[in-house]
Protein backbone atom coordinates (compact mmCIF):
# COMPACT_ATOMS: atom_id res chain seq x y z
CA UNK A 1 0.00 0.00 0.00
CA UNK A 2 3.01 2.16 0.89
CA UNK A 3 4.84 1.77 -2.13
CA UNK A 4 1.40 2.41 -4.61
CA UNK A 5 1.23 5.53 -2.37
CA UNK A 6 5.07 6.82 -3.18
CA UNK A 7 4.80 5.80 -7.12
CA UNK A 8 1.23 7.93 -6.97
CA UNK A 9 3.08 10.95 -5.29
CA UNK A 10 6.08 10.33 -7.64
CA UNK A 11 3.73 10.40 -10.41
CA UNK A 12 1.74 13.44 -9.34
CA UNK A 13 4.90 15.37 -9.44
CA UNK A 14 6.01 14.19 -12.73
CA UNK A 15 2.80 15.56 -14.20
CA UNK A 16 3.14 18.55 -12.20
CA UNK A 17 6.54 19.67 -13.97
CA UNK A 18 5.00 19.42 -16.98
CA UNK A 19 2.78 21.70 -17.29
CA UNK A 20 5.19 24.90 -17.16
CA UNK A 21 6.64 23.12 -19.93
CA UNK A 22 3.45 23.08 -21.91
CA UNK A 23 2.61 26.74 -21.28
CA UNK A 24 5.51 27.70 -22.86
CA UNK A 25 4.61 25.89 -25.75
CA UNK A 26 1.94 28.62 -26.60
CA UNK A 27 2.35 30.63 -29.45
CA UNK A 28 2.86 34.13 -29.38
CA UNK A 29 -0.03 36.51 -30.38
CA UNK A 30 0.42 38.28 -33.50
CA UNK A 31 0.07 42.29 -32.97
CA UNK A 32 -2.84 43.90 -33.63
CA UNK A 33 -3.24 45.32 -37.21
CA UNK A 34 -2.89 49.21 -37.84
CA UNK A 35 -6.11 49.98 -39.56
CA UNK A 36 -7.00 50.43 -42.17
CA UNK A 37 -6.68 47.64 -43.72
CA UNK A 38 -7.41 45.82 -46.97
CA UNK A 39 -10.34 43.44 -48.22
CA UNK A 40 -9.73 40.13 -49.15
CA UNK A 41 -10.49 41.53 -53.19
CA UNK A 42 -7.91 44.31 -52.57
CA UNK A 43 -5.10 41.87 -51.29
CA UNK A 44 -5.95 39.87 -54.38
CA UNK A 45 -5.62 42.62 -56.66
CA UNK A 46 -2.70 43.86 -54.89
CA UNK A 47 -0.91 40.27 -55.59
CA UNK A 48 -1.50 40.74 -59.33
CA UNK A 49 1.42 43.58 -59.32
CA UNK A 50 1.02 43.86 -63.53
CA UNK A 51 -2.60 43.97 -65.35
CA UNK A 52 -3.66 45.03 -68.67
CA UNK A 53 -6.02 47.74 -70.76
CA UNK A 54 -7.16 46.92 -73.84
CA UNK A 55 -8.41 50.50 -75.53
CA UNK A 56 -10.45 48.96 -78.63
CA UNK A 57 -13.41 50.63 -80.33
CA UNK A 58 -14.46 52.93 -82.85
CA UNK A 59 -10.76 54.89 -82.23
CA UNK A 60 -8.87 52.12 -83.47
CA UNK A 61 -10.26 52.56 -86.89
CA UNK A 62 -10.90 56.48 -86.99
CA UNK A 63 -7.06 56.91 -86.13
CA UNK A 64 -8.26 59.14 -82.96
CA UNK A 65 -7.82 59.14 -79.02
CA UNK A 66 -11.50 60.84 -78.70
CA UNK A 67 -14.21 60.08 -80.77
CA UNK A 68 -16.66 62.76 -81.77
CA UNK A 69 -19.96 60.07 -81.25
CA UNK A 70 -21.06 61.04 -85.08
CA UNK A 71 -18.98 57.81 -86.07
CA UNK A 72 -20.37 55.62 -89.24
CA UNK A 73 -21.08 52.41 -87.20
CA UNK A 74 -20.13 50.59 -90.56
CA UNK A 75 -16.69 51.56 -89.76
CA UNK A 76 -16.05 49.44 -87.07
CA UNK A 77 -14.80 46.04 -88.85
CA UNK A 78 -11.93 44.17 -87.31
CA UNK A 79 -11.96 40.89 -89.81
CA UNK A 80 -9.29 38.83 -87.73
CA UNK A 81 -10.76 39.71 -84.23
CA UNK A 82 -9.24 37.30 -81.70
CA UNK A 83 -9.75 37.64 -78.44
CA UNK A 84 -8.09 34.38 -77.43
CA UNK A 85 -4.51 35.92 -78.60
CA UNK A 86 -5.23 38.76 -76.46
CA UNK A 87 -5.39 36.63 -72.96
CA UNK A 88 -2.15 34.79 -74.45
CA UNK A 89 -0.28 37.91 -75.11
CA UNK A 90 -1.30 38.90 -71.16
CA UNK A 91 -0.88 35.59 -69.82
CA UNK A 92 2.60 35.09 -71.22
CA UNK A 93 3.50 39.00 -70.08
CA UNK A 94 2.41 37.59 -66.75
CA UNK A 95 -0.64 39.02 -66.17
CA UNK A 96 -4.08 37.68 -65.02
CA UNK A 97 -6.55 40.45 -65.09
CA UNK A 98 -7.64 42.30 -68.37
CA UNK A 99 -10.01 45.44 -68.78
CA UNK A 100 -11.43 46.24 -71.89
CA UNK A 101 -12.96 49.37 -73.02
CA UNK A 102 -16.73 48.30 -73.16
CA UNK A 103 -17.41 51.58 -74.52
CA UNK A 104 -15.59 54.86 -74.67
CA UNK A 105 -16.30 58.77 -74.85
CA UNK A 106 -17.84 58.16 -78.30
CA UNK A 107 -20.61 56.58 -77.15
CA UNK A 108 -20.22 52.84 -79.37
CA UNK A 109 -20.44 49.60 -77.20
CA UNK A 110 -18.63 46.81 -77.77
CA UNK A 111 -21.18 44.44 -76.61
CA UNK A 112 -24.58 44.36 -78.13
CA UNK A 113 -27.02 46.99 -75.75
CA UNK A 114 -30.42 46.53 -75.55
CA UNK A 115 -30.81 50.23 -74.77
CA UNK A 116 -28.89 52.06 -77.73
CA UNK A 117 -28.36 50.84 -81.61
CA UNK A 118 -24.93 52.74 -81.67
CA UNK A 119 -22.91 49.21 -81.11
CA UNK A 120 -21.63 46.54 -82.73
CA UNK A 121 -25.07 45.07 -83.89
CA UNK A 122 -25.27 48.27 -86.58
CA UNK A 123 -21.80 47.71 -87.77
CA UNK A 124 -20.54 45.55 -90.89
CA UNK A 125 -18.34 42.70 -87.82
CA UNK A 126 -20.09 39.52 -88.45
CA UNK A 127 -22.96 40.69 -90.17
CA UNK A 128 -24.03 42.94 -86.90
CA UNK A 129 -23.80 39.56 -84.24
CA UNK A 130 -20.45 39.98 -82.86
CA UNK A 131 -19.51 40.37 -78.99
CA UNK A 132 -16.00 41.82 -77.97
CA UNK A 133 -17.31 41.61 -74.70
CA UNK A 134 -18.54 37.70 -75.12
CA UNK A 135 -15.55 36.75 -76.80
CA UNK A 136 -13.30 38.10 -74.39
CA UNK A 137 -14.78 36.48 -71.36
CA UNK A 138 -14.89 33.30 -73.38
CA UNK A 139 -11.13 33.01 -74.11
CA UNK A 140 -10.09 34.27 -70.71
CA UNK A 141 -12.26 31.25 -69.36
CA UNK A 142 -10.83 28.91 -71.73
CA UNK A 143 -7.45 29.87 -71.17
CA UNK A 144 -7.28 29.94 -67.72
CA UNK A 145 -5.80 31.88 -64.58
CA UNK A 146 -6.74 35.32 -66.49
CA UNK A 147 -9.76 37.00 -65.02
CA UNK A 148 -11.89 40.32 -66.81
CA UNK A 149 -12.31 43.80 -66.05
CA UNK A 150 -14.53 46.62 -68.01
CA UNK A 151 -14.25 50.13 -68.78
CA UNK A 152 -17.46 51.77 -69.39
CA UNK A 153 -17.33 55.70 -69.94
CA UNK A 154 -19.64 57.72 -68.52
CA UNK A 155 -18.87 60.45 -71.14
CA UNK A 156 -20.96 59.53 -73.75
CA UNK A 157 -20.53 61.89 -76.56
CA UNK A 158 -23.60 60.13 -79.13
CA UNK A 159 -26.29 59.40 -76.79
CA UNK A 160 -29.28 62.66 -76.69
CA UNK A 161 -29.62 61.98 -73.04
CA UNK A 162 -26.48 62.96 -72.16
CA UNK A 163 -26.83 66.62 -70.78
CA UNK A 164 -30.09 64.92 -68.77
CA UNK A 165 -29.22 64.33 -65.39
CA UNK A 166 -31.83 61.88 -64.28
CA UNK A 167 -32.97 60.54 -67.97
CA UNK A 168 -28.67 59.89 -68.83
CA UNK A 169 -27.97 58.50 -65.37
CA UNK A 170 -30.71 55.62 -66.13
CA UNK A 171 -29.42 55.17 -69.24
CA UNK A 172 -26.05 54.26 -68.04
CA UNK A 173 -26.85 52.70 -65.13
CA UNK A 174 -28.90 50.40 -67.61
CA UNK A 175 -25.69 49.57 -69.08
CA UNK A 176 -23.99 48.63 -65.92
CA UNK A 177 -26.55 46.34 -65.35
CA UNK A 178 -26.15 44.55 -68.58
CA UNK A 179 -22.61 43.91 -68.21
CA UNK A 180 -22.96 42.80 -64.39
CA UNK A 181 -25.92 40.51 -65.49
CA UNK A 182 -24.70 39.13 -68.50
CA UNK A 183 -20.80 38.11 -68.67
CA UNK A 184 -20.22 36.55 -65.21
CA UNK A 185 -18.02 37.57 -62.69
CA UNK A 186 -16.34 41.20 -63.22
CA UNK A 187 -13.46 41.50 -60.93
CA UNK A 188 -12.81 45.49 -61.30
CA UNK A 189 -15.00 47.74 -63.13
CA UNK A 190 -13.07 51.29 -64.34
CA UNK A 191 -14.91 54.82 -63.98
CA UNK A 192 -13.83 58.05 -64.55
CA UNK A 193 -14.76 61.72 -64.64
CA UNK A 194 -13.40 62.36 -68.29
CA UNK A 195 -15.20 64.90 -70.26
CA UNK A 196 -14.36 67.58 -72.75
CA UNK A 197 -14.74 71.68 -71.88
CA UNK A 198 -17.52 71.67 -74.41
CA UNK A 199 -19.21 68.67 -73.10
CA UNK A 200 -22.94 69.54 -72.00
CA UNK A 201 -22.93 70.17 -67.98
CA UNK A 202 -24.17 66.84 -65.78
CA UNK A 203 -24.05 65.38 -62.60
CA UNK A 204 -22.91 61.59 -62.29
CA UNK A 205 -24.43 59.56 -60.25
CA UNK A 206 -21.25 57.67 -58.80
CA UNK A 207 -22.97 57.17 -55.16
CA UNK A 208 -25.63 55.22 -57.34
CA UNK A 209 -24.16 53.52 -59.49
CA UNK A 210 -20.75 52.52 -57.08
CA UNK A 211 -24.21 50.97 -54.58
CA UNK A 212 -25.18 49.14 -57.76
CA UNK A 213 -22.19 47.43 -58.53
CA UNK A 214 -21.30 46.42 -54.90
CA UNK A 215 -25.19 44.74 -54.87
CA UNK A 216 -24.57 43.00 -58.44
CA UNK A 217 -21.08 41.88 -57.37
CA UNK A 218 -19.93 42.12 -53.82
CA UNK A 219 -16.43 41.37 -54.32
CA UNK A 220 -15.70 43.45 -57.67
CA UNK A 221 -12.77 46.39 -57.05
CA UNK A 222 -14.34 49.99 -58.04
CA UNK A 223 -11.63 51.77 -59.76
CA UNK A 224 -12.13 55.90 -59.67
CA UNK A 225 -10.26 59.02 -58.64
CA UNK A 226 -12.29 58.53 -55.51
CA UNK A 227 -11.56 54.83 -55.09
CA UNK A 228 -13.66 53.56 -52.95
CA UNK A 229 -11.46 50.21 -53.68
CA UNK A 230 -8.48 51.41 -56.10
CA UNK A 231 -7.77 55.10 -56.52
CA UNK A 232 -6.38 56.79 -59.82
CA UNK A 233 -2.29 57.42 -59.13
CA UNK A 234 -3.16 60.84 -60.35
CA UNK A 235 -0.75 60.58 -63.92
CA UNK A 236 -0.76 58.43 -66.73
CA UNK A 237 2.81 58.32 -66.86
CA UNK A 238 2.81 55.39 -64.68
CA UNK A 239 4.66 56.78 -62.04
CA UNK A 240 3.52 56.91 -58.21
CA UNK A 241 4.92 58.96 -55.34
CA UNK A 242 8.05 58.37 -53.75
CA UNK A 243 6.60 58.15 -50.79
CA UNK A 244 2.92 56.18 -51.46
CA UNK A 245 0.38 55.25 -49.20
CA UNK A 246 -2.66 52.88 -49.63
CA UNK A 247 -4.29 54.74 -47.10
CA UNK A 248 -6.54 58.04 -47.85
CA UNK A 249 -9.54 60.36 -46.79
CA UNK A 250 -12.39 59.19 -49.29
CA UNK A 251 -13.88 62.45 -47.68
CA UNK A 252 -10.96 64.70 -49.44
CA UNK A 253 -11.72 62.89 -52.52
CA UNK A 254 -13.68 63.89 -55.95
CA UNK A 255 -14.06 62.45 -59.29
CA UNK A 256 -12.39 64.29 -61.94
CA UNK A 257 -10.77 67.14 -59.25
CA UNK A 258 -7.50 68.37 -60.80
CA UNK A 259 -6.88 69.53 -57.49
CA UNK A 260 -5.91 66.35 -55.62
CA UNK A 261 -3.77 64.83 -58.04
CA UNK A 262 -0.90 65.38 -55.61
CA UNK A 263 -3.04 63.82 -52.80
CA UNK A 264 -3.87 61.11 -55.18
CA UNK A 265 -0.58 60.23 -55.97
CA UNK A 266 0.96 59.96 -52.62
CA UNK A 267 -1.97 59.07 -50.25
CA UNK A 268 -1.57 59.74 -46.47
CA UNK A 269 -0.59 58.20 -43.69
CA UNK A 270 -3.50 59.32 -41.65
CA UNK A 271 -6.15 58.06 -43.97
CA UNK A 272 -9.00 56.52 -42.59
CA UNK A 273 -9.54 54.05 -45.61
CA UNK A 274 -7.54 51.55 -47.86
CA UNK A 275 -7.85 52.70 -51.08
CA UNK A 276 -4.54 51.58 -52.83
CA UNK A 277 -3.19 53.32 -56.07
CA UNK A 278 -3.46 51.88 -59.75
CA UNK A 279 -0.93 53.43 -61.91
CA UNK A 280 -2.12 53.47 -65.46
CA UNK A 281 -0.21 53.85 -69.01
CA UNK A 282 -0.01 53.06 -72.42
CA UNK A 283 3.01 50.67 -74.16
CA UNK A 284 2.25 53.45 -76.87
CA UNK A 285 2.06 56.70 -77.31
CA UNK A 286 -1.33 56.90 -77.42
CA UNK A 287 -3.96 55.04 -75.87
CA UNK A 288 -5.78 53.50 -78.98
CA UNK A 289 -3.92 51.55 -81.56
CA UNK A 290 -2.36 54.24 -84.39
CA UNK A 291 -0.27 53.14 -87.38
CA UNK A 292 2.58 55.04 -87.04
CA UNK A 293 3.30 54.91 -83.49
CA UNK A 294 5.49 51.72 -81.89
CA UNK A 295 5.91 50.51 -77.90
CA UNK A 296 8.05 52.60 -75.54
CA UNK A 297 11.27 50.67 -75.20
CA UNK A 298 12.85 48.70 -72.62
CA UNK A 299 14.47 50.72 -70.58
CA UNK A 300 11.59 53.14 -70.87
CA UNK A 301 8.80 50.04 -69.52
CA UNK A 302 11.51 49.39 -66.97
CA UNK A 303 11.59 52.50 -65.63
CA UNK A 304 7.92 52.45 -65.07
CA UNK A 305 7.71 49.04 -63.85
CA UNK A 306 10.20 50.48 -60.56
CA UNK A 307 8.44 53.20 -60.25
CA UNK A 308 4.88 51.47 -60.18
CA UNK A 309 5.29 48.26 -58.49
CA UNK A 310 8.46 49.37 -56.96
CA UNK A 311 6.17 52.15 -55.53
CA UNK A 312 3.51 50.23 -53.99
CA UNK A 313 1.49 50.30 -56.94
CA UNK A 314 -0.36 47.76 -59.23
CA UNK A 315 0.60 48.78 -62.93
CA UNK A 316 -1.77 49.11 -65.22
CA UNK A 317 -0.21 48.33 -68.97
CA UNK A 318 -2.45 49.32 -71.78
CA UNK A 319 -1.50 47.59 -74.61
CA UNK A 320 -4.01 48.99 -77.66
CA UNK A 321 -4.63 45.83 -80.03
CA UNK A 322 -4.71 47.01 -83.57
CA UNK A 323 -7.56 47.74 -86.62
CA UNK A 324 -7.23 44.09 -87.78
CA UNK A 325 -8.38 42.75 -84.39
CA UNK A 326 -4.99 41.81 -82.89
CA UNK A 327 -2.15 42.85 -80.44
CA UNK A 328 0.68 43.72 -83.07
CA UNK A 329 3.49 41.94 -83.41
CA UNK A 330 5.91 44.88 -82.53
CA UNK A 331 4.10 45.05 -78.99
CA UNK A 332 4.12 41.52 -78.68
CA UNK A 333 7.85 41.20 -79.01
CA UNK A 334 8.28 44.48 -76.43
CA UNK A 335 6.28 42.63 -74.08
CA UNK A 336 8.07 39.40 -74.19
CA UNK A 337 11.86 41.55 -73.55
CA UNK A 338 9.63 42.78 -70.49
CA UNK A 339 8.82 40.11 -69.20
CA UNK A 340 12.20 38.23 -69.58
CA UNK A 341 14.23 41.50 -68.18
CA UNK A 342 11.81 41.17 -64.98
CA UNK A 343 12.46 37.34 -64.74
CA UNK A 344 16.02 37.72 -65.14
CA UNK A 345 16.23 40.40 -62.56
CA UNK A 346 14.21 38.71 -60.12
CA UNK A 347 14.27 34.71 -60.29
CA UNK A 348 17.54 35.21 -58.27
CA UNK A 349 17.40 36.55 -54.83
CA UNK A 350 21.17 36.83 -53.00
CA UNK A 351 18.96 37.16 -49.51
CA UNK A 352 19.02 33.50 -49.91
CA UNK A 353 21.92 32.51 -49.04
CA UNK A 354 22.60 35.08 -46.58
CA UNK A 355 21.93 34.62 -42.34
CA UNK A 356 20.20 36.58 -41.15
CA UNK A 357 19.64 38.96 -37.87
CA UNK A 358 17.66 41.23 -35.82
CA UNK A 359 17.27 44.18 -32.79
CA UNK A 360 14.72 41.68 -31.25
CA UNK A 361 11.24 39.60 -32.15
CA UNK A 362 8.63 39.34 -30.80
CA UNK A 363 7.69 36.48 -28.25
CA UNK A 364 11.89 35.86 -27.89
CA UNK A 365 13.72 32.77 -30.31
CA UNK A 366 10.64 30.79 -30.93
CA UNK A 367 8.11 33.15 -30.75
CA UNK A 368 7.57 32.78 -34.39
CA UNK A 369 7.99 35.83 -35.77
CA UNK A 370 11.83 35.54 -36.06
CA UNK A 371 13.60 37.63 -39.01
CA UNK A 372 14.04 34.45 -40.82
CA UNK A 373 10.42 35.09 -41.99
CA UNK A 374 11.76 37.69 -44.24
CA UNK A 375 13.31 34.74 -46.97
CA UNK A 376 10.52 32.58 -46.97
CA UNK A 377 7.56 32.70 -49.99
CA UNK A 378 5.30 34.03 -47.94
CA UNK A 379 4.64 37.91 -48.48
CA UNK A 380 1.73 38.11 -46.63
CA UNK A 381 1.54 36.35 -43.33
CA UNK A 382 4.38 35.12 -42.25
CA UNK A 383 7.32 38.21 -41.21
CA UNK A 384 9.34 39.41 -38.52
CA UNK A 385 8.08 41.79 -36.01
CA UNK A 386 10.61 43.23 -33.27
CA UNK A 387 9.92 43.31 -29.86
CA UNK A 388 7.52 46.55 -28.79
CA UNK A 389 9.70 47.34 -26.18
CA UNK A 390 13.01 48.07 -28.04
CA UNK A 391 13.25 51.37 -29.64
CA UNK A 392 15.80 50.99 -32.49
CA UNK A 393 14.39 48.35 -35.09
CA UNK A 394 16.70 46.67 -37.44
CA UNK A 395 17.18 43.42 -39.40
CA UNK A 396 20.24 42.30 -41.25
CA UNK A 397 21.53 40.07 -43.98
CA UNK A 398 25.44 38.53 -43.86
CA UNK A 399 26.74 36.56 -46.57
CA UNK A 400 27.48 32.88 -45.56
CA UNK A 401 29.90 32.63 -48.19
CA UNK A 402 32.20 35.00 -50.07
CA UNK A 403 30.29 39.16 -50.80
CA UNK A 404 27.01 39.71 -52.53
CA UNK A 405 26.85 41.96 -55.33
CA UNK A 406 23.38 43.19 -56.11
CA UNK A 407 21.87 46.94 -57.53
CA UNK A 408 18.40 46.39 -56.54
CA UNK A 409 17.08 46.59 -53.09
CA UNK A 410 13.51 44.53 -52.35
CA UNK A 411 11.39 44.83 -49.21
CA UNK A 412 8.10 44.45 -48.53
CA UNK A 413 5.42 44.91 -45.74
CA UNK A 414 2.43 42.08 -44.51
CA UNK A 415 -0.30 44.66 -45.84
CA UNK A 416 -2.60 42.14 -44.22
CA UNK A 417 -1.73 43.63 -41.33
CA UNK A 418 -1.82 47.24 -42.38
CA UNK A 419 0.61 49.66 -43.98
CA UNK A 420 2.84 50.98 -41.50
CA UNK A 421 6.42 51.98 -41.92
CA UNK A 422 7.15 55.86 -42.47
CA UNK A 423 11.09 55.87 -42.73
CA UNK A 424 13.88 53.65 -43.00
CA UNK A 425 17.58 53.08 -44.00
CA UNK A 426 19.37 50.62 -45.98
CA UNK A 427 23.17 50.11 -45.41
CA UNK A 428 25.89 48.08 -47.25
CA UNK A 429 29.05 47.49 -45.07
CA UNK A 430 27.92 50.80 -42.97
CA UNK A 431 27.34 53.00 -45.77
CA UNK A 432 24.14 54.31 -46.28
CA UNK A 433 22.90 53.20 -49.53
CA UNK A 434 19.21 53.96 -49.08
CA UNK A 435 17.25 56.92 -47.21
CA UNK A 436 13.52 55.77 -48.21
CA UNK A 437 10.39 56.72 -47.06
CA UNK A 438 6.51 54.13 -47.42
CA UNK A 439 7.49 50.74 -48.29
CA UNK A 440 3.83 48.87 -48.56
CA UNK A 441 3.27 45.78 -50.47
CA UNK A 442 6.54 45.87 -52.47
CA UNK A 443 9.07 48.68 -52.34
CA UNK A 444 11.87 48.63 -55.34
CA UNK A 445 15.24 50.37 -55.06
CA UNK A 446 17.24 49.82 -58.27
CA UNK A 447 20.56 51.46 -57.37
CA UNK A 448 22.50 53.75 -59.19
CA UNK A 449 25.47 51.21 -59.29
CA UNK A 450 26.45 47.84 -58.25
CA UNK A 451 26.83 47.31 -54.80
CA UNK A 452 29.35 44.48 -53.61
CA UNK A 453 29.15 43.95 -49.48
CA UNK A 454 29.02 41.33 -47.30
CA UNK A 455 26.30 42.72 -44.70
CA UNK A 456 22.88 44.69 -45.25
CA UNK A 457 21.11 46.08 -42.49
CA UNK A 458 17.71 48.07 -43.19
CA UNK A 459 16.81 50.27 -40.12
CA UNK A 460 13.25 51.15 -39.88
CA UNK A 461 13.56 54.66 -38.35
CA UNK A 462 9.76 55.65 -38.20
CA UNK A 463 6.43 53.99 -37.88
CA UNK A 464 2.33 53.70 -37.50
CA UNK A 465 2.61 51.13 -34.74
CA UNK A 466 5.21 48.08 -34.58
CA UNK A 467 7.20 47.71 -37.62
CA UNK A 468 6.73 44.57 -39.90
CA UNK A 469 8.73 43.31 -42.49
CA UNK A 470 7.17 40.24 -44.52
CA UNK A 471 10.40 39.90 -47.31
CA UNK A 472 13.76 41.30 -48.02
CA UNK A 473 15.77 40.62 -51.26
CA UNK A 474 18.68 41.20 -53.07
CA UNK A 475 18.53 41.59 -56.57
CA UNK A 476 20.80 41.88 -59.94
CA UNK A 477 19.60 43.85 -62.76
CA UNK A 478 21.86 43.70 -65.62
CA UNK A 479 19.37 46.16 -67.70
CA UNK A 480 19.65 49.05 -65.48
CA UNK A 481 24.12 49.40 -65.32
CA UNK A 482 23.81 52.12 -68.56
CA UNK A 483 21.04 54.25 -67.20
CA UNK A 484 22.24 55.03 -63.69
CA UNK A 485 18.72 55.56 -62.41
CA UNK A 486 18.43 56.44 -58.89
CA UNK A 487 15.13 57.66 -56.69
CA UNK A 488 17.08 57.47 -53.50
CA UNK A 489 19.60 59.26 -51.57
CA UNK A 490 23.11 57.89 -50.23
CA UNK A 491 23.66 55.06 -53.24
CA UNK A 492 27.45 53.63 -53.41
Amino acid sequence: MHKLYFLCIIALVKLLELIPSCTSRLSTLPPLPVLPIPTASQLKWQQREIIMFFHFGMNTFTDSERGTGQENPNLFNPTRLDTRQWVKTAAEAGVSLVILTAKHHDGFCLWPSDYTNHSVVSSPWKNGHGDVVTDLVNAAQDHGGVDVGLYLSPWDRHDRRYGENDEYNEFYLAQLQELLKRYGIIQEIWFDGAKGEDAPNITYYFEEWFGMVKEMQSSINIFSDAGPDVRWVGNEKGFAGNTSWSTINRTLLSIGNPDIVGYLNSGDPLGTDWVPPECDVSIRPGWFWHAYERPKDLPQLLEIYYNSVGRNCVLLFNVPPNATGLISETDIQRLTEFKKAIDTTFSTDLAEKTSVSASSQRGGENGGFGPENVLDDDNLWTYWAPDETWGRHWIELKAISGGMRFNVVRIQEPIGMGQRIVRHEVYADGKMIVEGTTVGYKRLYRLGEVVEADVVRVRILESRGLPLVSSIGLHFDPFGLSNGASDQKGVV
